[in-house]
């Protein structure tokens, strides 16, 4: 049996298949004969504005020694104009907008050598194949890189942050630190996110008198991000001049998978991977799971000071030595602009403040007061 119509746009032809099961199983696109394969989509709770389809496909082949099963994950990337949430955006932004978010990034990383350059220790899937579906959409073809879950203790944080700080200053990783060939920097998310839609929120005095937000964003929590969000185009200034580095933009736990050994990971969701500044994955790393409900915000400080060293051995060991200050100063600007100042459960101020979004949006004022204490610690 061969059905996979689930796939729509996103299946390739039986021909195409049996190429990249023979690649999966033999390291040779000739050595089998498809005989079954089928569909299935991957549960997913998470809300991902440029990805319109995941999905296992698996099957049986005949191979040398005999029939074999075999089984990829399949990602089908698209413009964020072709998802549901590009209707909240303003008309007069929507160019703009769909401009800003790098969706070629994933099928150009896949297509490129970067998973030969990793340091030690990082792991990139082997991509199978990436194919244009159209102008605005592609999909990726990856082997299957799923275990089982491993608890993340301070050991497990620690050595990511090792490994997020080689890979920051990894010279050979820099080569590849623009393989999507998207512009983007700090300014650029100044002007379009932060200009356009978070900094007009936090100064509308109706937001903050919503239920949801009056409960849990205290009066000396909003003077606090009055006065960042007054500071953000200085704070984004100084960013913009700290030390270069190559950043995966979305390091947070859930994108490093359990790798081959137990101080190993497999880097996924390469969706925001573009040459940035040193600490940028520090930050995602430290408040990923606390963002998504994983982890509570009260271990935020216990994390950030596991991690934080560990991170700047990372960056020591590719040779860059810079300033512990420095660092955090890089990281804690991060972990403000991109984290801190959009903490407020805007997306949610439309439903009723129900017991579980009030406790929401508890951890996410916890997450604004840890940024605003950093950006305090390390300079104001």
């Amino acid at each position: 049996m061969k059905d996979r119509t689930l796939l729509g746009p996103a299946d390739v032809t039986d021909d195409e298949l049996t190429r990249m099961v023979g690649t999966l199983l033999h390291d040779d696109p000739t050595s089998v004969e498809l005989l079954t394969s089928t569909a299935e989509v991957v549960p997913y709770d998470l809300p991902a504005i440029t990805t319109a389809g995941r999905f296992w496909v698996s099957g049986t082949a005949r191979g040398p020694g005999g029939v074999e099963p075999f089984r990829m994950f399949v990602k089908h990337v698209q413009s964020w104009a072709r998802s549901p949430y590009f209707a909240d955006v303003p008309e007069d932004m929507r160019e703009m907008a769909e401009a800003s978010v790098p969706w070629r990034t994933e099928p150009l990383a896949y297509r490129s050598d970067l998973r030969d350059r990793l340091p030690d220790g990082l792991h990139m899937p082997r991509a199978l194949g990436v194919f244009d579906l159209d102008e605005r959409s592609a999909t990726v073809w990856l082997e299957d890189v799923s275990a089982p879950a491993v608890a993340w203790d301070a050991e497990r944080f620690a050595r990511a942050a090792f490994l997020l700080g080689r890979l920051a200053a990894s010279a050979q990783v820099a080569e590849r630190a623009g393989v999507g060939e998207h512009p983007w920097n700090v300014h650029s998310y100044y002007y379009g996110r932060l200009a356009n839609q978070v900094l007009p929120l936090l100064a509308d005095p109706g937001i903050w008198r919503h239920p949801l937000v009056s409960s849990t964003f205290d009066d000396e929590l909003r003077g606090r991000l009055d006065k960042a969000a007054a500071r953000a185009a200085e704070y984004v200034d100084e960013l913009a001049g700290m030390p270069p580095g190559t950043q995966h933009g979305d390091a947070s736990p859930n994108n490093l998978l359990p790798g081959p050994t137990p101080d190993s990971f497999v880097l996924i969701d390469y969706g925001f991977w573009v040459p940035g500044t040193v600490g940028f994955d520090l930050a995602q790393l430290v408040v990923g799971d606390v963002q998504i409900g994983r982890r509570p915000a009260s271990l935020l400080n216990e994390t950030e000071d596991v991690c934080l060293p560990a991170y700047i051995d990372g960056l020591r060991a590719e040779g860059l030595d810079l300033p512990p200050d420095v660092v955090r100063r890089a990281h804690a600007l991060q972990m403000l602009i991109f984290t801190g100042l959009s903490t407020m459960p805007f997306e949610h101020l439309g439903e009723p403040p129900t017991p579980e979004l009030h406790a929401m949006a508890m951890e996410r004022a916890a997450i604004a007061r840890f940024s605003l204490d950093l950006i305090d610690t390390t300079g104001g």
